[in-house]
């Protein structure tokens, strides 16, 4: 089985495009690099701020097959999937090793609301299908299916299940899994607005989008808190919070784009139906984005820290 450390801060990565809607590779490159740079840990590939649902499958592969080359080994990449048929979602999962993913970031069936039963079966299907290891993505508030820790009782039977991104935006759910399973599962927090309080909980990491747009600070607040440090991490997060709320908003997409272009690694092309945002919403996301540049803060000395 392939091995991934499920630790540490894991982007979930922007799809910049070209005017004429192709994906920028150029641009991706630079912010990969802003990315490796700042000290993450690993990448994820065509999750919902990837634009999963704007993507063609072939694209999501040679995203994965162009970051692969990129990286070199560096660290891993990850592919999001997220398909409305078990069938589907195994031929998504198939594609992924041939194109050199080393996990899997596995949703809920799409567009049905699967029950408990339906959702583990599912998911244990695709697991059964692929030696990559998966992380289930939880996130109830937006794809409207809880997975209870009953069902990660069962999902525990396949050993390539072997985390959780948790964002059932209940922090005490961190507290339950380590509870209930220890570490049987790696726990990644993957709501912005909860990233140091769910690692001072014991998250083993964070799935992190504003880091889109500010690398350097997010794995600086990871490896703080993880070193104790943290009245230091805490000072970076207080800073950070408008922006990290941007994650948590409808378009989201479109604001993560608005600040990574403002901090030089990123564009706003976006794929149609999403637009731009207009009047209040446009001042709204300019105002927070240029407040935050206007007093970023110089931060420790943090790469010697572990990750």
């Amino acid at each position: 089985m392939a091995q991934v450390n499920w630790q540490g801060v894991f982007p979930a990565l922007l799809t910049p495009f070209t005017a004429d809607d192709h994906i920028d590779y150029e641009m991706f490159d630079k912010n990969l690099q802003a990315q490796v740079d700042a000290g993450v840990n690993g990448i994820i590939l065509g999750g919902s701020l990837g634009e999963a649902s704007s993507l063609q499958n072939e694209e999501k592969y040679a995203l994965v097959k162009h970051a692969v080359a990129f990286l070199g080994g560096k660290i891993p990449v990850i592919m999001n999937i997220a398909e409305q048929t078990t069938t589907a979602a195994i031929a998504c999962a198939q594609a992924a090793e041939v194109a050199g993913a080393a996990g899997l970031m596995l949703l809920p069936p799409m567009r049905y609301k699967a029950d408990d039963a339906e959702t583990v079966a599912y998911f244990l299907a695709v697991a059964s299908s692929t030696p990559l290891p998966i992380m289930i993505y939880n996130n109830p508030i937006d794809y409207k299916i809880m997975v209870t820790l009953d069902m990660f009782e069962q999902l525990s039977k396949a050993p390539n299940i072997q985390a959780v991104k948790e964002s059932t935006r209940d922090t005490t759910n961190v507290i339950r899994m380590i509870n209930r399973f220890g570490d049987r599962f790696s726990v990644l927090c993957g709501v912005d607005t909860l990233a140091l309080e769910s690692i001072v909980l014991g998250a083993n990491g964070w799935v992190a989008g504003l880091v889109d747009a500010f690398p350097r600070e997010t794995v600086a607040i990871y490896r703080l808190v993880k070193a104790g440090r943290i009245a230091e991490a805490l000072a970076i997060y207080r800073w950070f919070m408008p922006l990290l709320e941007l994650d948590i908003d409808p378009k989201l997409v479109q604001y993560i784009k608005m600040a990574a272009t403002a901090t030089g690694i990123g564009n706003t092309n976006l794929r149609a139906p999403r637009l731009l945002p207009q009047g209040a919403e446009k001042a709204h996301a300019e105002k927070v984005i240029a407040d935050a540049l206007a007093t970023r803060p110089v931060l420790p000395e943090y790469l010697n820290l572990p990750a």
